[in-house]
């Protein structure tokens, strides 16, 4: 799908369909030279993703789809990205190979903001993953033309990079674990990397993780026969950067629970247990073309959690490259043990001077949160409140989770330093989870985003959910990376 822009002084071109977004109380405003059924303009009352599908009478439209913005004094960006959204996804099922949206009545003040939202909506509601099907059914819509103003434009253009990083990042989800595997990732990792100047690559294999102490990271993969790595990506600026920062996610491409193996329904969802590493790669394949002044690094431990006799038993105890001893008492809670090495390697490494994880970590966010809210955590609470800040911007909404001295405490070991989970009368299974991460981040400010119920299974918002993933994480980390 190819996207370009023209004026609102230009002629709307031959297209298949003209898209008008409209609030409510306000006539729809449609190009001088297009007319359709008076009867069906004044019936439309613009009610939030209100839609009118009619044919056009005469002009360059074939035909004309009206979306309502519903009422208030300023247009919400996330009706907007839904709308356009509703538009793609209505070109599609019609067959329409070019569509475009003419923007005449959105109010200029946050004209960047909702052309941004226009976009990301059209780009994620045009994502699909045909790949694996024999005969697949043809993409119609090859040409979406935005007709508005140049702040508008602008604003545009970057929803075209936000928006391609969230489907980047769906796909890799997507994708069956027998084609996603560790190997895969880090080839993922390498395109990115040779696709632009400012994005570079290194790729830690078992024995270079092995000689760095990783032991905590190096178990989970002991009962597959894939091979787990850490994937670094650093992107540098082309001016001086003014801060270092470092995403981490958690890339366990399948998660069968190890010997601490889980139930089998639902298990073939655990191909999204690599849904932070996903958002990482996302944030990093929109990264050069947004081009911020901050040096950004991204790591993503990637493995596999499989049963076979060399895995993982339940009470073995493992050592992590800070030098902290854990008890694995559930195989199952395998996220923490590989995240520990790769944030006691950016501590270590990086240095940066803030640091924030992504991970599908524990089934208790979802009890406490739901699908439509990601927990976050830290030791930093300006960090912490600039998450939320970029949730409630991004629409990818952030709420935040305690950790406290009892639940650090609650994950002292018997016979090792820490252990793995919590205890049985505890509860608090996220706060406890983030309590274990909080060992290994010495003393960088830090956040941990538990995205398990957020990064697939979500209430459809048109542009995402349902059983497919969401992508969640990498507007969110993009709109935190410009504001700094």
């Amino acid at each position: 799908m190819k996207i370009s822009y023209k004026t609102l002084a230009g002629k709307v071109t031959k297209t298949d369909l003209l898209v008008v977004l409209s609030a409510k109380g306000k006539k729809p405003k449609l190009p001088k030279d297009v007319t359709i059924s008076e009867k069906v303009l004044s019936s439309f009352g613009g009610k939030t993703r209100e839609a009118r599908f009619t044919d056009a009478i005469d002009g360059p439209a074939e035909r004309v789809l009206m979306i309502g913005l519903g009422e208030g004094k300023e247009v919400d960006p996330e009706t907007v990205r839904r709308a356009a959204a509703i538009a793609v996804k209505k070109a599609e099922k019609t067959d329409a190979e070019s569509v475009t949206f003419w923007v005449d009545s959105l109010d200029e003040k946050q004209a960047g903001v909702l052309g941004q939202a226009l976009t990301e909506g059209a780009v994620m509601g045009a994502y699909q993953l045909n790949d694996f099907k024999s005969d697949p059914k043809k993409i119609s819509l090859k040409k979406v033309v935005i007709q508005a103003s140049a702040d508008f434009k602008k604003g545009a253009k970057r929803g075209e990079i936000t928006g391609g990083g969230n489907v980047f990042a769906r796909r890799l989800q997507d994708t069956p674990a027998n084609k996603m595997r560790p190997r895969d990732m880090v080839a993922e990792a390498r395109k990115i990397a040779k696709g632009s100047s400012k994005v570079s690559v290194k790729i830690l294999d078992e024995k270079e993780m092995e000689k760095l102490g990783m032991g905590s990271l190096l178990s989970v993969s002991r009962g597959s026969s894939e091979p787990a790595y850490l994937i670094h990506l650093t992107y540098k600026p082309a001016k001086k950067a003014k801060r270092k920062i470092c995403f981490v996610g958690k890339g366990l491409t399948f998660d069968s629970g190890g010997i601490s193996i889980k139930p089998s329904a639902r298990m073939d969802e655990m191909k999204y247990d690599m849904s932070g590493g996903a958002a990482v790669l996302g944030a990093f394949h929109a990264l050069a073309a947004l081009d911020p002044d901050v040096e950004v690094h991204g790591l993503v431990p990637t493995s596999e959690n499989m049963v076979d006799a060399s895995a993982v038993k339940p009470g073995d105890i493992v050592t992590a490259s800070n030098g902290m001893t854990i008890e694995v008492l559930n195989t199952d809670a395998e996220g923490r043990l590989i995240l520990a090495d790769a944030l006691a390697y950016a501590d270590k490494t990086i240095k940066p001077d803030a640091m924030i994880d992504l991970a599908t970590l524990t089934g208790a966010v979802v009890v406490a949160l739901g699908h439509e809210l990601t927990g976050v955590m830290g030791n930093d609470e300006p960090l912490i409140q600039a998450l939320v800040d970029s949730g409630k911007t991004t629409s990818e909404a952030v709420w935040p989770l305690p950790i406290i001295d009892f639940h650090k405490q609650d994950m002292k070991g018997a016979v090792g330093d820490l252990k793995n989970i919590g205890g049985a009368g505890t509860g608090a299974g996220s706060s406890t989870a983030g309590a274990f991460l909080s060992n290994f981040v010495g003393k960088t400010p830090w956040a941990h985003l538990d995205i398990a119920g957020t990064a697939w299974g979500a209430t459809d918002r048109d542009y995402q959910g349902g059983s497919w993933g969401t992508g969640v994480g990498v507007r969110l980390l993009l709109d935190y990376a410009e504001k700094q």
